[in-house]
Order: C-alpha cells, then sequence, then structure tokens
C-alpha cells in the first residue's frame, strides 16, 4: 500500500490520466496523500513573463493547469498538496521526491510525435532512472 504518492503533473492529458491512476493507488489507503508537483522550466518562465503583466496572472494561470486534477482528487475524498517547483523538469522531480521520500512516483509518458510515440518523454525517462521510489509511467 502506497501513502506518500507523488504526482508530477503539467495539465496535459497523458498527466490527467497520470492522475486517475494516482487515485486508484490512493483509493486503498485511508491515509494516502498525494502531492502534486508542476515544475516551471527556465524557457516557460521567460514566456509567462513576456505574455502576462504581473506575477499574479502568470501564477494564476500556473494554477489553473492543475486545476481539473485538483478538482479529481478532491473529488475523490484523498488528501493532497500541491507544489510549484521551478528549473528543469526532470531534475527537479528527482530532487524534490528524493528529499521527501515518496514510496511511489507517478508520472505521464509523452511521446514526441506519431513516430516515436513508444518512446518515454525525456521528462519521464530521467525520473525513471533516477528517483529512489517506485515510478509508474501512464501512457
Amino acid at each position: 500500500m502506497f501513502t506518500k504518492i507523488l504526482l508530477a503533473s503539467d495539465g496535459s492529458e497523458h498527466s490527467i490520466r497520470a492522475a486517475e491512476k494516482a487515485l486508484s493507488l490512493a483509493g486503498a489507503n485511508p491515509n494516502a496523500i498525494i502531492d502534486i508537483v508542476y515544475v516551471v522550466d527556465g524557457s516557460k518562465s521567460k514566456s509567462d513573463v513576456l505574455h502576462n503583466w504581473n506575477s499574479v496572472d502568470i501564477d494564476k494561470k500556473r494554477k489553473e493547469k492543475l486545476l481539473f486534477t485538483e478538482q479529481k482528487i478532491k473529488h475523490a475524498n484523498v488528501r493532497y498538496n500541491t507544489k510549484i517547483l521551478h528549473g528543469e523538469p526532470g531534475p527537479s522531480i528527482v530532487k524534490y521526491a528524493n528529499e521527501n521520500h515518496f514510496d511511489v512516483c507517478v508520472i505521464g509518458s509523452r511521446g514526441l510525435n506519431s513516430l516515436q510515440e513508444m518512446v518515454l518523454g525525456s521528462v519521464s525517462h530521467k525520473v525513471a532512472k533516477r528517483v529512489e521510489c517506485p515510478v509508474m509511467i501512464v501512457k
């Protein structure tokens, strides 16, 4: 049974499917808690600043990406926290996971294009190789 579950999310379709799997893992344990982690990388951060006038708008748009995931978890009556990290997504998730000793890390897989859809995305690949707990990659 998993109690501390890390869910790496960016609001994408793959991460929403990962959220559903994280919920199924948490559903078996009434003490489970899911940490939703969203990482803002440097290039995205620059783009956000150029397209928004202030930090309140930037923060709001980032939180909107996680809104659907948070609603699913809240509706399932599972405890959760949301953490927004800054940096390169792969290493940031790995560092957070290893420092906080999770029981499992759940992350969506992502192909670069239809030709490479069977290839893991670079973030999920880095996480799977370096996180010290079991990793579930959801396609």
